[in-house]
């Protein structure tokens, strides 16, 4: 049996459903273009049944990054095609969301960065540059692997790699039975179902992906101390949108007018989370600064993991 041969019987003999033709699609060749914009959004509506039916698996993956990036570590997803190019757009937006950076969440995709433009040949079946990518990890380290279809050598390859250094490991894919799962910590198996399009997985299991790849880490954000109520605080204001949202969410969480929000801001630095205990407390830059490096962000601080409200509260009380 050729290589050729091989290749395709084995991929034919796996299961998975955004394999399978869909039966509500079947005649979507001879639909007019409103009729097949109704069909794909009926599927769509679909997904996010899938994405709550998995909303346990997704906490527990939640606390396990939260324990790893307390600890000095790092998240890694490793993914190609579709599911690693919404691994990496996930890990950028980060930065000028919550000033994370690539020293807590990092995003590999088989392929490189000239993937994220152009289908690399053969670099998701690469089960040995998956796993070199070990030399970027470390025991103390959540390596996430993204993968629809369960079975990407790319990533089998890291997650291989991952545990035998001992670092947690989890997988997100598209198919219940995902070949890969049993090896992991945590697996997070969304059932969206045949696609529109057989075998198109850039649409409902792209989509499920996104969805659950945004809750994780905007959930884990959150638990790191990066919000205030619902309130980002550790925007990087690079361009004039974000520096307008700081000022806008000081104003939200104070109360107070945009030109006392903005002159707070100044003192403080630009500081986002300073500005703002400076005028929750009333008091001046320097005291603010004092308060919130006593009461630094921690997720084991349930009830106020930013610190804000209880840097607020000890100057009240040391008045």
């Amino acid at each position: 049996m050729s290589q050729v041969e091989h290749d395709w019987r084995e991929i034919l003999g796996l299961r998975s459903p955004t394999e399978e033709r869909n039966p509500r699609t079947l005649d979507i060749d001879q639909l007019g273009s409103l009729a097949v914009v109704r069909r794909i959004g009926a599927e769509d509506r679909a997904v996010m049944d899938a994405v709550d039916a998995v909303a346990e698996r997704v906490a527990a993956l939640v606390d396990v990054a939260v324990r790893v990036l307390a600890g000095g570590g790092r998240v890694h997803y490793v993914g190609s095609g579709t599911s690693g190019r919404l691994g990496v757009l996930d890990a950028v937006e980060l930065l000028p969301t919550y000033d994370v950076g690539e020293e807590s969440f990092v995003a590999h995709l088989a392929g490189g960065q000239g993937a994220m433009m152009r289908a690399v040949e053969g670099a998701e079946d690469d089960a040995d540059a998956g796993h070199a990518l070990v030399q970027a990890m470390t025991a103390g380290d959540l390596v996430v692997g993204l993968t629809a279809s369960g079975r990407t050598p790319f990533v089998g390859g890291a997650l291989a790699g991952a545990r035998a250094l001992g670092a947690a490991t989890a997988l997100v894919s598209t198919n219940p039975t995902a070949p890969l799962a049993g090896g992991v910590d945590i697996a997070v198996l969304l059932d969206t179902g045949p696609e529109v399009v057989t075998g198109s997985t850039r649409m409902k299991a792209a989509t499920a992906q996104k969805i659950v790849l945004n809750t994780f880490s905007t959930a884990v954000m959150v638990r790191m101390g990066k919000t205030y109520s619902n309130l980002m605080t550790e925007v990087r204001a690079t361009n004039k949108k974000l520096r307008a949202r700081t000022v806008r969410m000081l104003v939200q969480a104070s109360g107070l007018t945009p030109e006392r929000c903005e002159e707070a801001l100044v003192d403080s630095g630009g500081h986002v989370r300073t500005a703002l205990v400076a005028l929750l407390a009333g008091v001046d830059a320097a005291a603010a600064t004092d308060a919130a490096r006593r009461f630094p962000p921690d997720p084991a601080r349930t009830d106020d993991p930013a610190g804000v409200r209880s840097a607020v509260a000890s100057v009240a009380v040391a008045r």
